[in-house]
């Protein structure tokens, strides 16, 4: 039983984890500081897609499934496993990549131009 809860949190913080990556520029409207920490996870993700970096996460729900008697994710990983083909169709899966980039890049825009208003209202008049 405790592997399988490992596994199961595992798959939850992963899903977390891509949501952030996907909105939390969002988060960083409201609290500028935590812009970095989502360029943080921005970066890891796009290396995991692009240059194949290994995720962690996969590694662990992999360890919790397989010892709780489970399958394991598939050797392409949580996306394949859980969201391609089920949540939008394998064909597609380049241009979702694609949008989720889109989104990312148009958050933090966003987060400058709001930067920018903040500092100009913030900023002394001369008299």
């Amino acid at each position: 039983m405790l592997y399988r809860i490992i596994g199961d949190t595992a798959m939850v913080i992963h899903l977390a984890f891509i949501l952030y990556m996907a909105l939390g520029g969002l988060l960083a409207w409201k609290w500028p500081r935590t812009f970095w920490i989502h360029l943080g996870c921005a970066l890891y993700g796009l290396g995991i897609s692009v240059v194949g970096w290994p995720c962690p996460l996969t590694h662990v729900e992999n360890w919790g499934r397989e010892r709780a008697g489970q399958t394991g994710l598939t050797e392409e990983g949580f996306i394949d496993h859980y969201l391609t083909g089920v949540i939008y169709p394998a064909e597609h899966l380049v241009t979702v990549q694609v949008g989720v980039g889109v989104v990312v890049v148009l958050t933090w825009i966003g987060l400058a131009v709001l930067t920018l208003r903040r500092r100009r209202t913030k900023a002394p008049t001369a008299v």
